[in-house]
């Protein structure tokens, strides 16, 4: 098991909308056998530039432990998302090996 940041960056919505999207992600990585240690709403901020059209965004932060290919089926998920403007993510712990 690993370590990851799980950051997106969801379009102004309302807010029962926009809590039905994180949702729909923490359940993503619990179904594919991941644990979310942490999440963090940073709530809506304004974008240092439009993204499709939109000048805000909510941004949201999990910190999770789970395999790659929780992160994979997570990050194909995320690019298909029309809610979605941004997403990135990043392994947090070191190398092992």
């Amino acid at each position: 098991m690993r370590k990851y940041e799980v950051v997106f960056i969801i379009r102004p919505l309302e807010e029962e909308a926009t809590n039905a999207v994180i949702e729909k992600f923490s359940k993503l990585i619990a179904a594919n056998g991941g644990t979310i240690d942490k999440e963090d709403r940073w709530g809506r901020r304004r974008l240092a530039y439009d993204i499709k059209k939109e000048s805000e965004g909510f941004y949201v932060i999990f910190y999770v432990t789970c395999e790659p290919d929780c992160v994979n089926e997570c990050d194909r998920v995320l690019k298909i998302t029309d809610e979605i403007l941004k997403h990135m993510i990043v392994r947090t712990d070191e190398d092992e090996a």
